[in-house]
């Protein structure tokens, strides 16, 4: 059985990280897949938008692990979706870099710990999706160390394809430095509004720029998106037929279809 380790980043915030994160792992949840989220954004939305605190201080967050307090296997947390479980996190992440700043193995602790939890017979998730933080951040290099790939929300606003080619340098280093294995799964296209040009223009650039990169699946800008996370629940379980979902339901097809194709091909 595959397990893939997928990091959800752009370091610019506000692009539709945590929603992708969130509503792709209640899509492939809802299709039967074991599904293990990691929140490793300090603001935890992620922990939230699943119905779970941020505030309380907690043992069970992902900072515990990543300190050495905890093994990964005992802060992993259900849901109250099935086949969903999620590792919370909270404000203490912010500190980390200070704190851990003498240990020059700090990047490799969150693979470190995947890869024990991926031989572990017990924990058979298929995907875990990390939330990275809204900067390069060393949470953001722990990530991508630990991830196979990265599938980057690119909202199709005017500054988005120059914020694009920054993340892309850091890829390039951390490939060549840290994990030669990281690959870019998919470039999906957020906040999208056929009304505006300048949405149709980034789309246009995007498709010619990376190709088969970018996602089919395109996420409109929609209320029922941004209200969904203040109840707690993915959007795909809050209003399945609005125009978030569907891009999302969409988006969880072609996601699966990516891996259906790499097994034909191999």
């Amino acid at each position: 059985m595959s397990n893939k380790i997928i990091s959800i980043i752009n370091q610019k915030g506000g692009v539709g990280k945590t929603t992708t994160v969130i509503n792709l792992a209640a899509g492939l949840a809802l299709k039967g897949k074991k599904i293990l989220v990691i929140d490793l954004d300090p603001q935890g939305n992620a922990t939230t938008g699943f119905g779970l605190s941020n505030t309380e201080s907690s043992e069970k967050t992902i900072y515990s692990v990543l300190n050495g307090n905890k093994k990964i296997t005992e802060v992993i947390q259900p849901t109250k979706f099935e086949n969903l479980s999620l590792i919370s996190s909270n404000v203490d992440l912010s500190g980390l870099e200070v704190e851990t700043a003498g240990d020059s193995r700090r990047a490799f602790k969150l693979k470190d710990e995947l890869m024990s939890l991926i031989h572990d017979s017990r924990a058979s998730y298929e995907y875990v999706l990390i939330d990275c933080p809204p900067s390069l951040s060393l949470l953001t290099i722990m990530a991508l160390v630990a991830s196979n790939e990265i599938l980057v929300p690119l909202q199709t606003e005017f500054f988005a394809l120059e914020g694009l080619t920054q993340l892309i340098k850091t890829i390039e280093r951390i490939k060549s430095n840290l994990n030669p294995s990281l690959n870019i799964r998919g470039i999906l296209l957020t906040m999208f509004d056929k009304r505006n040009n300048l949405s149709s223009q980034v789309e246009s650039e995007a498709r010619n720029y990376f190709k088969d990169k970018v996602y089919l699946s395109v996420v409109p800008r929609n209320v029922r998106l941004s209200e969904a996370p203040s109840h707690g629940i993915p959007v795909l379980v809050y209003d399945k037929s609005c125009p978030g979902s569907k891009a999302y339901f969409n988006l969880t097809d072609e996601f699966l279809d990516q891996d259906k194709l790499e097994v034909t091909a191999a």
